[in-house]
């Protein structure tokens, strides 16, 4: 069997936490979708990654933020732990609220809904809200398990 890139992911840490961040180091890039649907995001993950390499860095949990800015862009923010040449280095601060789901894609618009109705419960206000799709779909495949986290910024 041909051993696949993404490391399994454990949901604990993740699910229902407030998460403070300082100044947490990311990359971006834009991923092209059609109607949300991403285009390029494997072509795009190996640029990031060959860089994030050839810099001598590593990508703290894998952390891949996807930011659906509309249905033709992704903003991907990949966690660094170091400043990256030749990449939009950026930062994010402040308190997140993160909740993982499970399952297939098409279940997308239950999750949004879900942690929308979960965020008003906690009493917080959701500011600007991340995807994380944990693993590939070979991966997820491999795994038995599709994990997605939804990582908002709360006031």
């Amino acid at each position: 069997m041909e051993e696949e890139c993404c490391p399994k992911f454990y949901p604990t840490p993740w699910d229902e936490k407030i998460i403070e961040w300082e100044n947490k180091r990311f990359i971006k890039d834009k991923v092209l979708t059609l109607f949300y649907m991403p285009i390029n995001f494997g072509g795009v993950m190996k640029k990031l990654d060959r860089k994030v390499r050839e810099a001598g860095a590593s990508m703290p949990d894998n952390l891949g933020l996807s930011d659906h800015t509309s249905k033709w862009n992704m903003d991907m923010y990949l966690a660094v732990d170091k400043q990256i040449p030749d990449a939009e280095n950026v930062t994010l601060s402040g308190r997140f609220l993160s909740k993982v789901y499970e399952g297939p894609f098409k279940d997308t618009k239950k999750w949004s809904d879900d942690f929308e109705a979960y965020a008003k419960e906690q009493g917080y206000e959701i500011k600007k809200w991340f995807m994380w799709y944990t693993t590939c779909p070979k991966c997820a495949k491999k795994y038995g398990k599709n994990y997605v986290v939804i990582i908002a910024e709360i006031e």
